[in-house]
């Protein structure tokens, strides 16, 4: 008889257990949702914002890197490319797309007016 008692008390608790579940599901979507975008879309936002203001601030005699690994001196700048001059031969200059500008360095002495 007391086993009979405990298995009908199981079961009205799975019951119960069983009728909140969907709430805990939407919850743990809701949760996993919010973890990522604070891991995934945020930072990616970051980056293209700052890369963008990178983009903007390109000016002729600058520093850059490339996403190749070439460290050159910017010559001229149109709206999508740049003309880059790379080593000291005067001669070596390549056009290329402001997206494969990695990174940018201001000549020393540089003052942002």
């Amino acid at each position: 008889m007391n086993l009979l008692v405990t298995a009908s008390g199981d079961a009205e608790a799975m019951a119960a257990a069983q009728a909140g579940s969907p709430f805990i599901l939407i919850a743990y979507i809701l949760i996993f949702g919010v973890i990522m975008y604070f891991m995934i879309y945020r930072p990616q936002k970051k980056e293209q914002k700052r890369k963008s203001a990178m983009m903007s601030s390109i000016e002729v005699g600058d520093s850059v890197l490339t996403t190749s690994g070439f460290y050159g001196i910017v010559i001229d700048i149109t709206d999508e490319d740049v003309i880059v001059e790379f080593g000291n031969n005067k001669n070596c200059r390549i056009p290329m797309k402001k997206a494969a500008i990695e990174q940018v360095e201001k000549p020393e002495g540089y003052e942002k007016q």
